[in-house]
């Protein structure tokens, strides 16, 4: 679940692509993301907990839930009483601080425990090249569906019929834009990011779709791409209930990145 929520806390691609397609500030997305992500981590946690039956009031898991509900509660705070202007240029300010002592507090942890952070690294990287092996049949039947699901314009359709539903609620349809994304992201990474790439280079990458399409992507993971790819190569089966929860954790995350993206960039 939490690897299909898709806890993000160094979106560094996303900045990347946001650069690369010219956005004024392409960091100005990292708060956003931070919240959209934790409510999807979130809503997919409470989705497990019910169906398993756990235990949230345990000690470590209130330590780090609450722990991080404290810095998203206090953003939150902190940036709903700023008029919009002025709220951009602290999440700018706030998102680099954070991103940077990240870094540093990771690198300092790392020394703390005596571990060498590089060797560390080529290490990961070398299991990380085993299991693409191992994943690689899976990854190709998962690539054909998706393939075949955008050829047959069920994508278009479903965007289509989410801005007639705006209309007829006389909801601003803007975030219809940015839905190829969200709609996307749950089936393919690769997929949902070409989807983020195109509304950046369609509608531009300062515009709310760019916007809202960058924080989708960096809020929600591939949860049928893990189901499909990683549960499989392991012999996992019944996948019923990590689905249900994988969904849970994708919606909400996608409500949450509209809600915030209107909020900050609205």
């Amino acid at each position: 679940m939490i690897n299909t929520s898709g806890v993000t806390l160094f979106p560094i691609s996303i900045f990347t692509y946001r650069a690369q397609l010219g956005a004024a500030n392409p960091t100005d997305v990292f708060i956003p993301i931070l919240i959209a992500t934790y409510m999807s981590t979130l809503g997919g946690l409470l989705a497990v907990a019910a169906v398993q039956k756990i235990n949230l009031l345990d000690k470590v898991v209130m330590a780090y839930l609450g722990g991080f509900t404290l810095i998203v509660g206090g953003l939150l705070a902190y940036f709903s009483c700023l008029p919009q202007e002025q709220m951009l240029q602290q999440s700018s300010i706030i998102s680099n601080v954070i991103l940077f002592s990240l870094v540093i507090s990771f690198i300092f942890g790392a020394m703390y425990k005596g571990i060498n952070a590089y060797d560390a690294f080529i290490e990961g990287a070398k299991e990380g090249f085993q299991t693409a092996v191992l994943i690689i049949p899976y990854l190709v039947a998962m690539l054909v569906a998706i393939g075949v699901f955008r050829a047959s314009g069920a994508l278009d359709l479903l965007a289509d019929l989410a801005r007639a539903a705006a209309h007829y609620f006389n909801l601003d349809d803007r975030f219809v834009d940015a839905l190829p994304t969200a709609l996307m992201k749950p089936f393919s990474g690769s997929g949902a990011r070409a989807m983020m790439i195109d509304a950046m280079k369609t509608h531009g990458a300062d515009s709310f779709a760019g916007r809202l399409a960058s924080i989708v992507q960096g809020s929600t993971e591939t949860t049928f791409y893990v189901l499909a790819i990683y549960f499989g190569s392991v012999g996992i089966k019944r996948i019923r209930h990590a689905a249900a929860c994988g969904i849970i954790a994708d919606l909400s995350g996608i409500i949450a990145a509209i809600c915030v993206a209107y909020w900050f960039f609205g």
